[in-house]
């Protein structure tokens, strides 16, 4: 797995931290036109034009043209994986090749669905997209926001959480993806939200409005809500904070997502751009989860029980996926989710 993180690290510290720019300008500015400093997909220069192709990096793909409920075009890429990957490309992962075709293999896998930060595209993040297709041998569903890359419309959260759920919903009815053996109490979902930055934001608000359809999450370097980071990032506009109508109200969200679904938390202690306190704050909503109390009146926490807090010590906004035991820690996670899953079959079927 190591000899990705070079490609992945590249990438991260080409990324810009364009949410900076903020402070160049003036309040006006930050109300009326905030939603093009937010959502930077024009930086780096010629992100709207040039989308790399994950045949760039060595990939099959599918090309996955989405229309929304408001009639916007997404232009994404989807990556079903094939039975015969290993054999093709040396460095993928073996796994036993025991089924009759690719519908039944691509049935067998988890499926990620990928939620990006807020500058370039999602062409930008296949290094990423990479090792959770080769060497943890998972479909991705690579989302290419409205406004973003070759994708239609303007981007905004309300834009983007129908994208979201547009990406979503694709899943749950493609009639492979959704016969995901991992599917929790017999139900035809099974998808993991992978989410940095901004892209946490919008994993964390999808599984909030579907808490039956989510059967995990895994969140990066994401704030509370966006007024809240503003302070910090732009201590300028601190006082006019109150103007950004683009909440992404994270922390509120959290409690309704149930305390069975398992959340990996990936923190950068070094983050320039959102203060590790974001993310320990969100971990202390995670950790509340299911909260309850027995009948003497003692208070018992459920929500920890399938959740995971890592903090890595020189991890910056851009870079903490690139830093030793990131990619370890998450392929842990997505495996031990089929371990769950196989005890929760056997439990059932067990005689009672």
């Amino acid at each position: 797995m190591t000899g990705f993180l070079p490609s992945v690290e590249g990438f991260a510290k080409g990324t810009l931290a364009t949410v900076a720019t903020l402070s160049t300008v003036g309040v006006g500015l930050l109300y009326y036109g905030q939603n093009y400093l937010i959502y930077p997909s024009a930086f780096p220069p010629g992100s709207r034009t040039e989308v790399p192709v994950p045949t760039d990096f060595g990939i099959p793909y599918q090309p996955l043209d989405l229309r929304t409920e408001d009639d916007v075009q997404l232009r994404c890429y989807l990556l079903p994986q094939r039975q015969d990957l290993s054999v093709t490309n040396p460095e993928a992962a073996v796994l036993p090749t025991e089924y009759e075709n690719d519908d039944e293999f691509i049935a067998s896998r988890p499926t990620v669905i990928m939620f990006h930060g807020n500058g370039g595209n999602h062409g930008h993040r296949i290094p990423i997209a990479k090792v959770f297709f080769m060497k943890m041998r998972c479909n991705v569903l690579m989302l290419s926001y409205r406004g973003y890359g070759l994708s239609d419309g303007s981007p905004s959260e309300r834009g983007l959480q129908i994208d979201s759920q547009t990406a979503l919903d694709y899943i749950l009815a493609d009639p492979n993806f959704s016969r995901s053996p991992l599917a929790r109490f017999l139900t035809d979902a099974f998808d993991i939200l992978y989410g940095q930055s901004i892209g946490g934001a919008v994993a964390i608000d999808l599984a909030s409005r579907n808490p039956t359809k989510i059967n995990a999450l895994i969140i990066e370097n994401t704030f509370t809500s966006l007024p809240s980071v503003i302070p910090h990032a732009l201590p300028l506009l601190a006082r006019v904070s109150f103007l950004c109508h683009q909440k992404w109200d994270s922390a509120s969200k959290i409690p309704l997502i149930p305390a069975t679904t398992p959340i990996l938390m990936l923190s950068g202690a070094k983050d320039e751009i959102v203060p590790k306190e974001h993310m320990r704050t969100l971990w202390e909503a995670v950790a509340k989860r299911g909260e309850k109390k027995t009948p003497g009146g003692k208070e018992y926490k459920t929500g920890l029980e399938r959740a995971k807090f890592m903090e890595f010590e020189d991890g910056a906004h851009n870079d903490t996926c690139a830093q030793t035991g990131y990619w370890t820690a998450v392929a842990d996670f997505v495996a031990s989710l089929a371990r769950d899953e196989e005890i929760e079959k056997e439990t059932s079927s067990s005689p009672q």
